[in-house]
């Protein structure tokens, strides 16, 4: 479960993020606070992400940012975009312009989430997909694989599709610790999920996915590597 605080003075944004937190599963808000001046510096130390406006009362987001020692992972939630230099500055994690929906959201904390949450050493890892106003826990090793759509990926398993709002980059990230590889600027495959592999093609579940040249060669090592070649 990650732990977090908000520190928004709109009501309004108070509501609709209070409402984020309480309808994503992995999240657990401790306090709301409209000001950075009365946040408990005991709260601080037990939370994992900050949700912060830049304009709040008596003292600006990024000034009460800066003076935090050991500052949490910080998501700004802001109606003002030209802030978004000076808050990456300060190693923020997303910066959200208002209004921002539930799927943009749900993005930020996701990204926390893949870093954030121990191994509980369970043998089978899942990753929660948002999609559509509906929430899929998909175990990993059931994926085979995924592809960019523009400003999507489309996770496909055996069940199902899910388009969601994210890139292929962040996702070669999470999956870096399992089975999964880079094959092509728009693919990344679960090596073990391959059935086959011909020329610069390779063949999963009825689907024939092509091979980039230029990922052609580390592909094929780490295939070799798990004995499938």
């Amino acid at each position: 479960m990650i732990k977090c605080l908000l520190l928004e003075d709109e009501l309004s944004a108070v509501e609709i993020i209070e409402g984020y937190i309480q309808k994503t599963p992995f999240l657990e808000l401790l306090g709301s606070y409209e000001s950075g001046l009365d946040v408990p510096l005991e709260q601080l130390k037990q939370i994992d992400v900050l949700f912060l406006d830049i304009q709040l009362p008596e003292l600006n987001g990024l000034s009460f940012l800066k003076t935090l020692v050991n500052p949490p992972r910080v998501i700004v939630t802001t109606a003002y975009p030209n802030y978004a230099i000076e808050a990456f500055e300060e190693a923020v994690t997303d910066y959200l312009v208002k209004p921002f929906s539930y799927e943009r959201f749900f993005k930020a904390v996701s990204r926390i989430r893949s870093v954030s949450e121990p191994s509980t050493g369970n043998t089978k890892h899942h990753v929660l997909l948002y999609a559509d106003k509906v929430i899929y826990k998909t175990n990993i090793e059931d994926i085979f694989f995924l592809k960019a759509e523009i400003d999507y990926v489309n996770v496909v398993t055996n069940e199902r599709e899910v388009l969601i709002l994210d890139s292929l980059n962040s996702w070669s990230e999470k999956l870096r610790p399992y089975h999964f590889k880079r094959i092509h600027r728009s693919y990344i495959v679960n090596l073990d999920k391959i059935e086959k592999v011909t020329g610069n093609q390779v063949f999963i579940h009825g689907n024939t996915l092509p091979i980039g040249r230029t990922y052609k060669e580390d592909f094929l090592l780490a295939f070799r590597k798990k004995g499938l070649f």
